[in-house]
């Protein structure tokens, strides 16, 4: 009797490599659940393609074959995370600075906010008052003027001159970033929340500078 060889790799293997390269840690690093509806939706694929594969059920070149597409799909997958991550990445190192070069104070900021809140304008509104709270801050010297400053720049060296203030500033910062670069409508309280910080911050004096001990 002639026997034959089992085929390199089988149907039910090759899903079985599929699943579990899937499962690895990469594909998952960014946004869970979104990877999770497209990760089903290739297993169903990979799932269909395998069954309907050519020498599935008599071995031979169609595993191969088989195989072979399942690799070149892995590698797509790896790609398009790949390029994901980067491209969050390129977002954040392509945020804009939080004051334009145009000459303004932070009155002028205070009342175009006030406009784009009377308006619903929620975005604008938390952008402008943000950018009134880091104008009054240059103004005030409690930090330095500087150009391309970002709003994350802002708390931390704000945070520094202004320790009491410091986690507000953090979290009016988050309200911006939410809105401005996270895709969040924004609404009232996020305004009121502002507004509140910036109120307090007129009042606000930087620490004391310690003294350098004598020797």
């Amino acid at each position: 009797m002639i026997q034959y060889a089992p085929p390199p790799v089988g149907r039910d293997q090759a899903r079985e490599l599929a699943r579990r390269e899937l499962q690895k840690q990469i594909y998952h690093r960014d946004e869970p659940s979104f990877l999770d509806r497209v990760l089903r939706k290739i297993s169903d694929w990979l799932d269909s393609l395998l069954d309907h594969a050519p020498g599935n059920h008599s071995g031979g070149s169609g595993s191969w074959t088989a195989l072979l597409v399942l690799v070149i799909l892995l590698i797509l997958i790896a790609a398009a995370v790949w390029w994901r991550i980067g491209n969050v990445r390129r977002n954040a190192a392509e945020r804009q600075s939080l004051l334009d070069e145009a000459p303004t104070t932070a009155e002028d900021h205070r009342t175009t906010a006030e406009r784009h809140a009377a308006a619903g304008e929620w975005p604008q509104a938390i952008r402008e008052r943000l950018r009134a709270i880091a104008r009054d801050l240059e103004e005030r010297v409690i930090v330095e003027p500087r150009p391309g400053r970002t709003a994350d720049e802002l708390a931390s060296e704000a945070g520094a001159a202004l320790p009491d203030h410091a986690e507000d500033l953090a979290a009016g910062v988050r309200i911006f970033d939410d809105v401005w670069y996270g895709g969040r409508t924004g609404d009232a309280e996020g305004y009121r929340r502002l507004t509140d910080l910036d109120q307090r911050l007129r009042a606000a004096r930087p620490a004391p500078l310690v003294a350098e001990a004598t020797s």
